[in-house]
């Protein structure tokens, strides 16, 4: 380890539970999202589509959550509002152990999904305050990491439990669940809350946020980058089993691959980047991701099924390391450009991006899937470029972009978040 990663790697011992606090909560997520529907066909006489439909409404009412937890972030820190989400997920998941109805299902997944969207929004806040400046990419890169290695393990148990698929083995999963947020609350409970002192820099709210034409370029980028994240469970599973005739076993290990490779990796070559700019290092990442949709549409002209199983792979791991460069620096950016007093509905405004990218990721990669591989890869190497130039135009425009990993740059005052103005305002530190 070089003299560099040391000084980038954060006290983990520091803030132990709450990095322990997001093992749980991602042990628990990977656990039970692959068999979440399998669950409701197995405990009650609903059907496919019932469940579907709780699922999918459940899912549009909690949207509103993320921008509304911005607000409540700013007035009283990430900690009770995201100590609150946990007890909303526990109480959801307690109940559906006794759901039967379709609106039953819908009530309970509404306070799960609202849940995620609040410990979405609290998350990077949260990150933000434990992390010294100049360590927030290693923080980001090595959180990523454990969320992924315990994704992992939660979809190793979840198969096991569609293996046994006893009613009681399904039951057990929601009660770890349960307990799991309940854990998690009890753990959150040693972190502490960074509060924003109330001063004349919170003033004007959501409009001075969508005011500020520096920050709309990250949530624009923010945007892509997510649908590009959406790719992985998506478009390239149906890609390489139905279009290419792979074998199935293909796209578990595809997902595997990527879940490896960000899990023990990322942390690694976040600390290896140190020094490099940061607008430099997210258009190498929208790059990767380009020439891995180019190798996976190459695939498509492959005739050899073990070359073309070779070439997906080739994609899928240029693909990933796309999201290794990219997954760190991303959230990094957007919560140090973020003022103090307003990083709550700054980074609501920029989880709303990732939200917009998931409802509209699975309509547009299906009916691109169905017109054929060039539509398919080529207009994701135009998202690629098109995220790759809002990088550019980030790199120019937006001033803790322009400075280089793992070094401390003087805080930007309100003057630089918020240029063009015609009333001066109150400087502020983010």
């Amino acid at each position: 380890m070089t003299n560099s990663d040391r000084r980038l790697r954060p006290p983990i011992s520091r803030h132990g539970r709450f990095v322990a606090a997001i093992v749980v909560d991602s042990i628990g997520t990977g656990v039970f999202i692959p068999v979440s529907m399998l669950y409701f066909l197995a405990t009650t006489s609903l059907t496919l589509m019932q469940v579907g439909a709780a699922l999918t409404t459940a899912g549009l009412l909690a949207l509103p959550a993320g921008p509304l937890v911005g607000g409540l972030v700013d007035r009283y820190g990430a900690k009770p509002v995201l100590q609150t989400a946990n007890l909303a997920q526990a109480l959801g998941f307690a109940g559906y152990l006794v759901v039967g109805q379709t609106w039953q299902i819908a009530v309970c997944a509404w306070l799960n999904s609202a849940g995620r969207a609040v410990f979405s929004g609290c998350y990077g806040v949260t990150v933000t305050a434990l992390a010294a400046p100049g360590r927030r990419e290693y923080w980001f890169g090595l959180l990523g990491s454990i969320r992924n290695i315990g994704y992992a393990v939660g979809g190793l148990l979840s198969a096991v439990a569609v293996g046994i698929g006893t009613q009681g083995v399904y039951a057990a999963i929601v009660v770890v669940n349960a307990l799991s947020y309940l854990t998690a609350f009890v753990l959150m409970r040693a972190v502490p809350n960074s509060r924003p002192k109330t001063s004349q820099d919170a003033a004007g709210g959501w409009r001075r946020v969508l005011r500020d034409r520096r920050y709309l370029p990250l949530v624009g980028h923010q945007l892509c980058f997510a649908f590009s994240l959406f790719a992985l469970n998506i478009a390239i599973p149906v890609y390489a089993v139905d279009v290419l005739g792979l074998p199935g076993w293909t796209a578990g290990a595809v997902f595997m691959l990527n879940t490896l490779m960000v899990g023990f990796g990322q942390g690694v070559v976040v600390g290896r980047l140190s020094g490099r700019v940061r607008s430099r290092v997210l258009v190498a990442a929208h790059a990767c991701f380009a020439a891995g949709y180019l190798l996976f549409l190459a695939a498509d002209r492959v005739t050899a099924l073990a070359l073309a199983v070779a070439v997906v792979f080739l994609g899928a791991g240029s693909y990933t390391f796309g999201e290794i460069l990219g997954s760190p620096i991303t959230s990094t950016v957007a919560a140090e450009s973020a003022p103090d007093a307003l990083r709550g509905r700054y980074l609501a405004l920029n989880q709303l991006a990732v939200t917009i990218a998931g409802a509209i990721a699975p309509i547009t990669l299906s009916g691109l899937l169905s017109t054929g591989a060039a539509a398919t890869w080529l207009t994701l190497v135009g998202v690629s470029v098109l995220g790759a130039t809002l990088a550019t135009v980030i790199g120019k425009v937006v001033p803790v972009a322009q400075s280089r990993i793992g070094r401390v740059q003087p805080s930007p005052s309100t003057a630089q978040t918020l240029p063009h103005r015609r009333k001066q305002e109150p400087s502020q530190t983010p």
